[in-house]
């Protein structure tokens, strides 16, 4: 087993913290915020895949992913923060 599959299996089982952190705790925001890490480390886990699969198109759109990937999630808490000053 190369080097490059270990560091992908421990970026899986790194994966689980902040989705066992969303799962746990009932606040919006710390909720918000481990699934934004969950997205980030999937982007990397991607970048990854496409570097031992030598396969560019997925590095593209792990690129993508990690470029405009939290911009949902801005959007969302802007519009709850808007919910709560109302």
């Amino acid at each position: 087993m190369s080097f490059l599959n270990l560091a992908l299996m421990a970026m899986i089982v790194a994966l689980l913290i902040p989705l066992y952190e969303a799962w746990r705790d009932e606040d919006i925001w710390q909720t918000m915020l481990s699934l934004s890490s969950v997205s980030c480390k999937t982007a990397v886990m991607i970048l990854l895949v496409s570097v031992l699969r030598d396969d560019w198109m997925v590095g593209v759109v792990g690129v993508i992913v990690l470029s405009v990937g939290n911009a949902g999630f801005m959007l969302l808490a802007h519009i709850l923060k808007r919910l709560g000053d109302a």
